[in-house]
Parts: C-alpha cells; sequence; structure tokens
C-alpha cells in the first residue's frame, strides 16, 4: 500500500529579505489510508499552512506533495480546484456553514459541485446525515443546531463526494466533551472502518485517544513523531 499524500522536503516562506517569514522548512511526511494522522504544536508552528498545502489551499514555496502519486507543486492554480473536489473533504473549526439553508441543503451544496442530478443529490444528503446521526433533523437550519451538531452536518458535508483523504483543523475546539467525543468517533470510524486517511490539526489532548500517529509541529519543523499517542505531551 502507498502513501496517499507523500511530502518531500517542503518549504513555504511568506515575504522576502528580512521581513521573510519561514513557515514551514523542510517537511517529510507520508499520509496513509486508513490512518487517524493528528498534527499538534504551538500556535504560529505550521500546523494549519501544512494541513493548508496538503489540501491545494495554499501553494507551497518550494518542494513536492504528491497526492495520489500525482505531483501537486506547480499546477496551474487553474488545476487545484479538481483537485480539491476529487481527492479531499474538509471540517473546520467553524463549521462554515450557510445560515439561511437547512442541514441538508448545506449538504447538497458539495453535491452539486459534483453535478450529481437534484434528486440523487437529496437523497444522498440525506444519507450522509444519518450517517451521522442528523437524519431526523435534516430540515433544521444552523441557527436550531448545537455546535455538536453544526459540526456533524460539516463532517457530512466533507464526505459528500466521497474523498480518500479528510482535513480536519480544529474538529473539536468549540465542542463540549460529550460532542467532541461524538465528533472524534465519527472521524475514526471514516479511518478505520472505511479506510480514509484523515488528517486532524488540534490544539486538545482528547483527540489524542483516538490518534493512530501524532506529529509535533515546532517552527515550521517536524520536531517527533510518535505511533503511541502517549508518549507525546500535549
Amino acid at each position: 500500500m502507498d502513501a496517499i499524500i507523500q511530502i518531500r522536503d517542503l518549504i513555504k516562506r511568506y515575504g522576502s529579505g528580512a521581513g521573510e517569514v519561514r513557515a514551514l522548512e523542510r517537511i517529510d511526511l507520508d499520509v496513509w489510508p486508513g490512518e487517524v494522522l493528528v498534527l499538534m504544536g504551538p500556535s504560529g508552528s505550521g500546523k494549519t499552512t501544512l494541513i493548508s498545502i496538503m489540501g491545494c489551499i495554499l501553494r507551497a514555496t518550494s518542494g513536492s506533495v504528491k497526492v495520489s502519486g500525482r505531483e501537486i507543486v506547480g499546477l496551474p492554480e487553474s488545476d487545484l480546484p479538481r483537485v480539491r473536489l476529487q481527492h479531499f473533504g474538509f471540517v473546520f473549526q467553524g463549521f462554515n456553514l450557510f445560515p439561511a439553508l437547512t442541514a441538508r441543503e448545506n449538504v447538497e451544496i458539495a453535491l452539486d459541485l459534483k453535478r450529481l442530478p437534484r434528486q440523487h443529490a437529496r437523497l444522498r444528503a440525506q444519507t450522509l446525515l444519518a450517517h451521522v446521526g442528523l437524519g431526523e433533523k435534516a430540515q433544521r437550519h444552523p441557527a436550531d443546531l448545537s455546535g455538536g451538531e453544526k459540526q456533524r452536518v460539516a463532517i457530512a458535508r466533507a464526505l459528500a463526494g466521497d474523498p480518500p483523504v479528510v482535513l480536519a483543523d480544529e474538529p473539536t475546539a468549540a465542542l463540549d466533551s460529550t460532542s467532541g467525543k461524538t465528533v472524534m468517533n465519527i472521524l475514526s470510524g471514516l479511518a478505520h472502518e472505511r479506510g480514509r486517511a484523515v488528517v486532524i490539526v488540534t490544539h486538545d489532548p482528547r483527540v489524542l485517544a483516538y490518534a493512530d500517529r501524532v506529529v509535533r509541529i515546532a517552527d515550521g519543523r517536524i520536531a517527533s513523531e510518535a505511533e503511541d499517542a502517549t508518549e507525546m505531551v500535549s
């Protein structure tokens, strides 16, 4: 089995000269199908920059990032939306739901990007919401949902295109312990039961219990890596 994401000698810099900021410095990292990979480190360490480059949201300064064997560093900007659509689902701390749309409609939007016929999109959205335990709340608007429920809608939307990789940036930070556990059980199940690669950026030590591998980022570099989360200090 090959790594679904292969990163080699990755560098990301902002600015130039005396004002240059080295956000990432010579990162080497593989991401494997079926694993929950957790990226931890202090604010400003480069975690979100790294996950954003993985997901084709930010562009690298230099180095190599291969997604399913395809090099994405240096791709034309016009090619990146297609790569994101084919390979990635995104889950963010702020949920990023459309307040005027129902839970089902928020999921359907992602299916519209796949040009799925409307009836099929509606059925698929309903199925995804049922998968995350919200089948009975498909017609609710975000204002009528709890934080944990909003995050589960966001996960359902991330899964709409059946992506091989799910990238989650602080998915439990705004949630209480019960909702956080529910969200992490869903994300863990995606990796261990459905073979998806799940990459999570977090400060939340509760997430460590679900990690197959923990990589600590400091000053734009990989400071340590462990397959046993108990070896890591939050």
